[in-house]
């Protein structure tokens, strides 16, 4: 994410900002560069607060990315548990631990087996959020049907303690994720489109749940390119290239980016949104 970006979700009104997440890329970077990101990020938000990812496949490399985000002003972190070699439970509890007794900030437990390859137990989910500082889990997304919607989100409630909140990620579950009970969304597009993101949390959080779902679906065209593209990192890369938010093949090597006629597929669902591609 660009500063620029920084600027526009400040302006847009959205209520938190996280830098350095997957769709940020983190993992590619080196320390230099996320110090660098961090520190633009806290500077552009203005009064927006900005958690860090701080996520590494080393300890000690978490623990560098955690000073370096106190030390640009983050009011929170993201940490997902990386690895090379499978992890074990007691693996990730420890992680956790480690981090939490070497920062004040709250830390936001990222759960996001799709990429880490690495699933949360409730028993684990339990562990960890009885440390202290920590303050919210973004759990993957939970599935469109309300009803499994709901007994999805209670389960996840019913694991761990009563402040800690529970964030929804997976951009099209989530108008069913917030009007199944969770407090927030960690969101790929609000990063880049910001007030197309709140068009469906807005309503949401305010209990209007028909809205939220009715601005979902109207976001249908890029929902599907997520799925077709194995993701959304190389959907937002060429969404942020081609508004003129990011050069062009701003994704790290080896990650390809989206080109002929798989970027045309992007342009044309920014066309059907009403969203101009830069000149």
């Amino acid at each position: 994410m660009s500063a620029h970006l920084f600027q526009i979700s400040s302006d847009s009104g959205v209520q938190a900002i996280t830098a350095l997440g997957s769709t940020g890329v983190a993992a590619y970077l080196s320390h230099e560069e996320r110090s660098r990101v961090a520190k633009l990020a806290v500077c552009h938000a203005g009064n927006v607060p900005v958690a860090i990812g701080v996520s590494a496949l080393r300890t000690s490399q978490v623990l560098e990315h955690v000073s370096s985000a106190e030390h640009a002003g983050a009011q929170g972190l993201l940490l997902a548990p990386m690895s090379y070699q499978p992890l074990t439970e007691n693996d990730v509890f420890e992680l956790f631990r480690t981090v939490s007794q070497h920062t004040e900030l709250p830390v936001i437990v990222y759960d996001n087996p799709a990429t880490t390859h690495f699933t949360f137990s409730p028993e684990l989910y339990t562990r960890i959020t009885e440390l202290p500082g920590i303050a919210s889990i973004k759990i993957p997304a939970v599935p469109t049907e309300a009803a499994a919607a709901e007994t999805r989100v209670s389960a996840v409630r019913a694991a761990i303690p009563e402040h800690v909140t529970i964030g929804v990620s997976g951009d099209m579950a989530a108008a069913s994720g917030l009007s199944a009970g969770c407090d927030a969304w960690y969101s790929v597009l609000g990063g880049t489109l910001p007030e197309l993101a709140l068009s469906i949390s807005r309503p949401a959080m305010s209990g209007d749940t028909t809205a939220a779902l009715a601005a979902s679906t109207h976001l249908m065209p890029i929902w599907r390119l997520f799925s077709e593209f194995g993701g959304s990192i190389r959907v937002i890369a060429a969404i942020a290239e081609l508004l003129g938010y990011a050069p062009e093949n701003c994704l790290p090597l080896p990650i390809q980016g989206l080109r002929g006629a798989e970027r045309e597929q992007v342009a044309e669902a920014l066309r059907e949104l009403g969203l101009t591609a830069a000149s």
